[in-house]
């Protein structure tokens, strides 16, 4: 197992997240920059969907208690094994009592840790992922605390140590159109697309929101609830739009600016408040050539590591 030392600002598990379940309410919850968890447990061989562990701003120490191999993608939020500086995008052995711990970054927010075979907390509705708000998945429906024991399966097996790319980090994020755009009108869609916004330090796992200097996008609309997924990006009558994340809510009542591509969706994982970010609107052709191009990157680093495994 893994004993959390000190939790730092919040460490949680996580997986892909809960679907087909938003018609009863519960949110997707899972890891909010999923390309870096499905990255970290392609080194290790493992499935897709292994629960992962996520790692906020960083700060945080991990004691193992057992021995096992880990990979880290995600954020560089300057990690070590025993004082040793380790990296993301690649795999280590990890010795029984040896001591992970992060400092913070200037680029990025999350890393992501996978271990061999996954964190064996158990599954509910079908997913592993800690919902915060509703408080349960993960170890008790909560972030970790100092003390938390972290369930693991030992391995001692061979290993090859692999590396591999995350997809670039993108500034101007692309939109597929506003379900509102004839109540919301073309002045105020182009003030937004032609702005640019800072994430504000009062984001969260349910949302990002984001500010600029202008209340271009200021309005007096009001609507019945819709439904409303991560990506959604909602506009109050402050003219400060959130994105909706992984634990947002299910339906709203704010208009729609649109809502983000599927390609681009795991880039606010990363954004932290100094980033700037600028966003375009797109055809579902553009977002499906972006979707392809996200899954050639991912299937180039299977062919790499199959090639690699079948060279031992």
């Amino acid at each position: 197992m893994i004993k959390v030392l000190k939790p730092g600002v919040q460490l949680t598990i996580q997986d892909f997240g809960r679907i087909g379940y938003r018609h009863l309410g519960v949110s997707k919850a899972g890891s909010l920059d999923p390309c870096a968890q499905l990255i970290a447990n392609r080194l290790l061989g493992n499935n897709d969907n292994d629960a992962v562990l996520e790692v906020t701003v960083g700060l945080c120490e991990l004691e193992f208690n057992c021995d096992t191999v880990i990979a880290i993608q995600g954020a560089d939020l300057q990690a070590k094994l025993d004082e040793q500086p380790i990296y993301p995008g690649w795999t280590y052995a990890i010795k029984n009592k040896q001591v992970l711990s992060f400092a913070t970054g200037r680029a990025g927010l999350r890393a992501y840790i996978a271990v061999k075979d996954g964190v064996q907390c158990p599954l509910i509705m079908g997913s592993r992922a800690t919902d915060l708000n509703a408080c349960f998945g993960g170890l008790d429906g909560k972030a970790l605390s100092s003390g938390d024991c972290i369930p693991i399966k030992p391995f001692n097996g061979p290993f090859i140590k692999m590396g591999a790319i995350a997809p670039p980090q993108r500034k101007i994020i692309r939109l597929h159109p506003s379900p509102h755009a004839k109540l919301l009108g073309k002045t105020l869609l182009h003030s937004f697309t032609s702005g640019k916004f800072k994430a504000s330090p009062n984001s969260n796992r349910m949302g990002v929101r984001l500010v600029n200097n202008t209340d271009n996008l200021m309005h007096t609309h009001s609507l019945p609830s819709v439904a409303v997924n991560p990506g959604s990006i909602q506009l109050p009558p402050n003219g400060e739009p959130i994105v909706l994340l992984n634990d947002g809510q299910t339906t709203g009542g704010y208009p729609l600016l649109g809502t983000v591509i599927s390609a681009d969706l795991h880039q606010f994982a990363q954004f932290r408040a100094a980033d700037n970010i600028e966003f375009e609107y797109v055809t579902l052709e553009q977002a499906h050539r972006a979707q392809h191009k996200q899954n050639a990157h991912l299937h180039q680093l299977s062919l790499a590591l199959n090639n690699s495994n079948n060279k031992k």
